[in-house]
Order: C-alpha cells, then structure tokens, then sequence
C-alpha cells in the first residue's frame, strides 16, 4: 500500500506537470492570436484575387493556360498540411485520418504526396507513401517565400504533365474548439473554386473590372499568383488551428492535472487518518491493558 510518503511525491510530481502544462497553454494562446489574425487577414485577398480570376476567366472565350488543363486524373499529388509537434490532442490525427480517407477514395491511382510539417513527414514516409519533396519547420513561422517555393515546385510539376491533379489536405481554422477539415483542388483550376455565395456568372462575381493589360495576359500572371495565395493561406490556416488545438489540449491537461491532485491529497488524508486512528486505538489497548 503506498506510503504518505509516496502520496506526497506523486502530488508534487502532478503539480510539476501542472505548471508545465499551464505555461504551455499561455503559449500556445499567445501564439494563437498572432497566428489567427495573420489567417483571417488572408482571407479578403484570397477571396478578392478568386473574384478578380473569375472575371477575367468570364472575358475569354476558351482560357487556355497550362494550369487550366484538364486531363484524367491517373497521378495525383496530395499537399499534407501537419503540424511541427505534437501535445495537440487528435490535431495531426485527424489530418493524417483525412488524408487516408482520400487516399482510400483514389484507390487504384497512383498518388504521390509533399508533407508539410514533420507529424506528417513522419506518418506518411513510414506508410510508404512516395514523397515528392518535404517542408519541415515552416508552420511555426508562416513565410510567403516558402509558399512560393511549394507553388512552384506544384506548377511546375503539372505543366510537365508529370502530374495529373493537385489537392491539398489541411486543416482550416474555424474556432478554438471546432477546426475544419478540409480536401480541396489546387490544380487545374477549376472555376476557381467559385463560392456558394457568389457562384460564377452571378452579378457578385461579374464585377465590371476595367483592365489595361489584354485578359490572356492578366490570366497568365494572375494564376500562378492564385496558386500561391491558397498555398499561403492554407498554411496560415494550419497554423492557427494547430495553435488553438494545443491550447485546447493544455487547458485540458491542465485541468486534468487539478482533478488528480485533488483525489491524490483527499486518498493521502484518508490513509494519514487511518494511521492516525490506529495509533490511538493502540495507545488506548496499551493503557487499558497496563491498567
């Protein structure tokens, strides 16, 4: 039966934890924020840069452009977007979870993928998976310069028709408590991903934008452009989310922590007067019988 003794190494060894648990919270929400704002200010620009697509996607007759080539989707590159660490709950799990349902849904095709963020490095070279590149320690600090990179590697990739279809697998930031998962089409591009709000050829996305540049030429510069931007913003995204799933995850930890030192010290009080009891009643026999 454990000592007092014991008892007292066990709550001082959970209130370490504790403290170590609370400070990480602290962190991971100060983290949180920074990377939230950098997400929701990503957004008015990729939504502004899809519409501005659009429109001039509406202009020409047939677009052509190598990213606007369709072709049957036989090899196809999956962008999987993880986190750097873990302590952030079913954060990386449930990426890694989507990811192989999407893999399971494309069965029989021959699929490639770019991890980005080392749980997903991780999980997917021990699976097997052929790995076209990796990109580790970018989630902690989001750079436009490595958006690009990834960007140009994917373009580059598909206009050589080395490639077939390019989707991505991130988690996008919703609340601190329900992230989104999400699988969508980066390459071709495809009506731009049009909104359900504002779906092409509705008045909202037909804005009447005047351009100095022939539209063949704006589409040509613009497209790389849009691929960049929904590789950043995806990042970005993946950021916040990971963030707000470690803070839920050591706010719980935290919590947990307090519930076992509470039930420890109220098992401790009850052993300490148990053996307190006991010696009284051999102090009491010893002088009953001495009497």
């Amino acid at each position: 039966m454990p000592t007092l003794l014991d008892f007292r190494r066990r709550i001082r060894s959970v209130k370490n934890t504790q403290q170590i648990t609370r400070a990480m919270k602290f962190v991971a929400a100060a983290r949180l924020r920074r990377a939230q704002e950098a997400a929701i200010a990503a957004r008015p620009y990729a939504k502004e840069l899809a519409r501005m697509l659009r429109s001039i996607m509406s202009r020409i007759a047939e677009p052509k452009h190598p990213l606007l080539a369709k072709r049957s989707e036989e090899r196809i590159l999956a962008l999987v977007l993880t986190g750097e660490r873990g302590l952030a709950g079913a954060f990386n799990a449930n990426i890694l979870r989507k990811a192989q349902d999407f893999f399971r849904a494309n069965k029989g095709k021959k699929i490639s993928t770019i991890p980005v963020g080392k749980k997903g490095r991780d999980a997917l070279k021990k699976a097997g998976f052929n790995l076209v590149a990796e990109y580790v320690n970018v989630l902690a600090r989001v750079d436009f310069g490595r958006a690009r990179e990834i960007a140009s590697l994917v373009t580059d990739l598909y206009a050589k028709e080395e490639i077939d279809s390019v989707y991505i697998v991130f988690s996008e930031f919703k609340t601190v408590m329900t992230p989104n998962l999400v699988v969508t089409k980066l390459l071709p591009v495809e009506a731009v991903h049009a909104d359900e709000e504002s779906p092409v050829g509705s008045a909202s996305s037909q804005v009447d934008y005047i351009y100095e540049q022939p539209a063949e030429q704006l589409l040509g510069k613009l497209l790389p452009r849009y691929v960049e931007t929904q590789i950043l913003r995806a990042m970005l995204e993946s950021s916040a989310a990971e963030h707000a799933a470690r803070m839920t995850a050591m706010e719980s930890a935290t919590k947990n922590a307090g519930d076992v030192i509470e039930a420890l010290t109220l098992h401790m009080n009850k052993v300490r007067q148990a053996a307190i009891t006991k010696e009284i009643i051999e102090i009491v026999s010893g002088a009953s019988y001495g009497a």
